[in-house]
């Protein structure tokens, strides 16, 4: 597309433009890459005053743990063609394999696979192979950088770190399903409504998404501590306390969450045109026939948006969970702020690094997978709102 003379920048407001970006770029991705690069060394080198000492490990390297030239070029391969798969095939697959009104769950089972085969691909299959051809690669197979997943496997099989990452899950799928349907069937009441009552619901929801999480909490805290004895007269002795459940916590991040995602999904319906509901309905479709059948498969691309913001608030939450749930059941967040507070060897607080680094790859994971749906739910919803 040609910009029109008028309204094409000048070569200096360009490189302004660029270098704010890059700039911004290095600052945000800075604390990202450093702290991975330290989850990978020796506590003597992860901490070590000299940068170029924290990037190549010297003394990781000393004690046999690092990657060679040859590694380094097979990895990155091995990591190309992840990304193409996921950015190519991927999508041909579940178009060809799974029903459009299922694409959603196509999309999560496809996301899952591939994090299952980095961890197989990585974890199991390549160090044995590259150990055993690197015996045969001269210099190419001659350790450069220092690099050792010991923290990693102390952080997840000897910590049992991966109990907190099923919290998580848990956590974030009830919160992301139970959003998404509500919102998803009061924002399409509410865009196809032409009651005023409407427009006031909606600011009743943004008053209430506004409220510190606090104030929620504090509200909700006798409710779950006193839970048993509440139910005690309808499920007898037997009566389950939610205090410390992952239950709790899902009920108070939807409370949070689903003002956020009327509004989000409000939007999308609205951007939808009315004639297809009223030509579903000429049809012989009920209301909740035209909303699932017709309108539907339009708006996945705003569900995955405003889901991906739902799984990002009960993902990354701090005060809610580490308020309402007990040690066994902590979540991510809250378990490696504890491995920070507690009093630590270097040993130890590496591995709490490797603790931050995990909870990271979810993330780059979602964003790599679905980045086509998120890009047409952002534009879709910046059109009319």
């Amino acid at each position: 597309m040609t910009i029109p003379k008028a309204l094409q920048m000048s070569l200096g407001l360009r490189m302004t433009t660029v270098g704010f970006i890059v700039c911004w770029c290095l600052i945000a991705a800075f604390p990202i890459f450093w702290i991975a690069v330290m989850s990978f060394k020796e506590p003597l080198d992860s901490f070590a005053s000299n940068p170029l000492s924290v990037i190549f490990g010297p003394s990781t390297r000393a004690s046999g743990k690092g990657l060679s030239i040859f590694d380094i070029i097979i990895g990155l391969g091995v990591i190309y063609l992840i990304y193409r798969f996921s950015i190519n095939l991927l999508p041909k697959w579940i178009k060809q394999l799974i029903p459009a009104n299922l694409s959603v769950f196509g999309w999560l089972i496809g996301s899952l696979a591939i994090a299952l085969g980095v961890v197989i691909v990585f974890g199991v299959l390549v160090p044995p192979v590259l150990s055993f051809v690197n015996g045969f690669t001269g210099f190419l197979g001659t350790p450069l950088i220092g690099f050792t997943t010991e923290h990693y496997q102390a952080v997840w099989v000897d910590n049992e770190f991966y109990r907190n990452f099923i919290n998580s899950l848990i956590v974030t799928t009830g919160v992301v399903t139970i959003s998404l349907t509500v919102g998803a069937l009061a924002g399409y009441g509410l865009a196809r409504s032409g009651s005023n009552m409407a427009f006031w619901i909606l600011i009743a929801a943004l008053i209430f998404r506004a409220l510190p999480h606090s104030v929620l909490v504090s509200g909700y805290l006798p409710v779950f501590v006193n839970s048993a004895e509440y139910l005690r007269p309808i499920l007898g002795e037997h009566a389950p306390t939610f205090y410390g459940q992952p239950l709790a916590v899902i009920m108070v991040l939807v409370a949070i969450n689903q003002p956020f995602t009327i509004w989000m999904l409000r939007s999308f319906f609205q951007n939808i045109p009315t004639e297809l509901d009223e030509s579903a309905r000429v049809d012989g479709c009920t209301h909740f026939q035209a909303f699932r059948w017709v309108i539907m498969p339009i708006m996945w691309p705003g569900v995955i948006t405003t889901g991906l913001f739902s799984f990002l608030l009960a993902y990354n939450d701090f005060l809610v969970t580490s308020l309402l749930l007990d040690a066994q059941n902590q979540t991510m967040v809250p378990a490696i702020a504890g491995y920070f507070n507690r009093e630590t060897t270097t040993t130890d607080q590496v591995e709490a690094v490797a603790a931050a680094v995990s909870i990271t790859a979810p993330l780059f994971l979602l964003v790599m997978v679905f980045q086509r749906q998120i890009v047409s739910g952002l534009t879709a919803g910046a059109v009319k709102g």
